[in-house]
C-alpha cells in the first residue's frame, strides 16, 4: 500500500509540473501576442540548430578518425581491391553530398530566422537551379552504377576450370564445407535424403559422392581461384568472409554462388596485423534466429602446397561413416565398397 501511494504521489507531482509548464507556455503565447512577436524561443532554437551541426561534425570526424582501422579491414583477396575502390569512391562523392546539404540544413533555420524586418521571399521556381539538382545527381549516379556493374560483372564472372570448388550449407545455427575429394568433382545431393548423417544430402548415387570429405573448418589456398557453391538448409543466412570481401546470401531452394582468389595466407594476416591468435571467419550477416550470434566458422588459408598436402590427408565422408552403406542403393553398393577398400 506504501509503495502504491507513493508512485501515486510521484504521478501526481509530474502532471502538476506538465500542467504548470504547459500555463507558461500560453502565458508566454498570450505576451508575445500583445508584442508581435515570436518570443526568443525562436532564436534560441535557430542557435541550437547551428551548435547541433558543429557537435554532430565534430564527433563524427573524431569517431571515423579514431575507430578508421576497426572498420578498414585488411584485404585478403584480389576483387577486394576493386571492390575497396567503388566502396571509397562512392563514400567520397555522397560524403561531399552529405556535408553540403547538411550544412544547408541546419545553417538555413539561423539564417533565415523569422525577423520583423524581413518579409519572406516568394520563390516559385527556377528553371536553372532545377537543372542542376537534376542532372547532377543523375550524371554522378549513373556514373556509380555503371562502376559498380562493371565490378560486380568482374567479380561474378564464371569461375576458371582449375578453381577449387567447395560447397558451403548453411542452417541454423552452423556452417558445414564439403570438398570434392581427389576427383575433384563435387557428387550430387538431394535435400529429401538429409538426415542426421547425411547432412549435406549427398545422393551416393552419383560416384562422385564416394569421395566428397567434410571438414570442422574451412580451409583455401593462397593464390588459386576458389569457387563457394552456397545454399541453405532452412531459413535465409549469408554467407560473410569480411576480409576477402565475400558476401552472398544463402537461400533455401536457391543455391548461389561467389568466386575469389585468395592473397593472404592466415600467417601473412598474423603478422600484418600483429595478432597472433588472429583467424579469418566466416560468419552468417543475415539475422536468422536465436542463436545468429553464434553462426561462425574458422577459415584457414594455407600455401598452395600446404593446401594439396592438408587436402591429399582427409578422408572421405564416406569411410568415416561404413555404417551408411546400408542406405546406399543395392546398384552402386559394391561401388562404395570397392571405394572405400582401395582408399584403405
Amino acid at each position: 500500500m506504501t509503495g502504491f501511494v507513493i508512485v501515486l504521489v510521484l504521478f501526481l507531482i509530474v502532471a502538476i509540473l506538465f500542467a504548470l509548464f504547459r500555463l507558461y507556455k500560453l502565458v508566454e503565447v498570450i505576451r508575445d501576442k500583445e508584442k508581435k512577436g515570436v518570443g526568443r524561443s525562436n532564436r534560441v532554437n535557430a542557435a541550437l540548430f547551428v551548435a547541433f551541426l558543429v557537435l554532430s561534425f565534430i564527433l563524427l570526424f573524431w569517431y571515423s578518425i579514431k575507430e578508421f582501422d576497426n572498420y578498414t579491414l585488411p584485404v585478403a583477396s584480389e576483387h577486394g581491391v576493386t571492390t575497396d575502390q567503388l566502396f571509397w569512391w562512392t563514400m567520397g562523392i555522397t560524403g561531399v553530398v552529405f556535408l553540403i546539404t547538411h550544412v544547408l540544413l541546419f545553417v538555413f533555420p539561423y539564417r533565415y530566422q523569422y525577423s520583423e524586418k524581413r518579409k519572406a521571399l516568394f520563390y516559385p521556381d527556377n528553371t536553372k537551379l532545377e537543372l542542376i539538382w537534376t542532372v547532377v545527381p543523375a550524371v554522378a549516379l549513373t556514373g556509380l552504377v555503371l562502376y559498380g556493374l562493371l565490378v560486380w560483372n568482374d567479380v561474378m564472372k564464371p569461375a576458371p576450370k582449375d578453381a577449387e570448388v567447395i560447397e558451403v550449407m548453411a542452417y541454423q545455427f552452423a556452417w558445414k564445407a564439403r570438398y570434392p575429394g581427389k576427383d575433384k568433382q563435387l557428387g550430387e545431393y538431394d535435400f529429401r535424403l538429409i538426415d542426421t548423417q547425411n547432412e549435406f544430402g549427398m545422393d551416393f548415387n552419383d560416384r562422385a559422392s564416394f569421395d566428397d570429405f567434410i571438414p570442422r573448418e574451412l580451409y583455401l589456398p593462397k593464390g588459386r581461384p576458389v569457387e563457394i557453391k552456397i545454399r541453405a538448409r532452412d531459413v535465409l543466412h549469408s554467407f560473410y568472409l569480411p576480409h576477402f570481401r565475400v558476401k552472398m546470401d544463402a537461400v533455401p531452394g536457391m543455391p548461389t554462388r561467389f568466386g575469389f582468389v585468395p592473397t593472404k595466407t592466415t600467417e601473412e594476416m598474423r603478422a600484418e596485423t600483429g595478432n597472433p591468435d588472429f583467424n579469418y571467419e566466416l560468419a552468417c550477416a543475415e539475422i536468422c534466429g536465436r542463436a545468429h550470434f553464434s553462426m561462425r566458422m574458422i577459415v584457414n588459408v594455407l600455401e598452395a602446397e600446404e593446401y594439396d598436402k592438408w587436402y591429399a590427408e582427409q578422408e572421405s565422408w564416406l569411410s568415416k561413416n561404413p555404417n551408411y552403406l546400408s542406405n546406399i542403393p543395392d546398384k552402386v553398393k559394391d561401388l562404395a565398397v570397392l571405394e572405400a577398400s582401395i582408399k584403405e
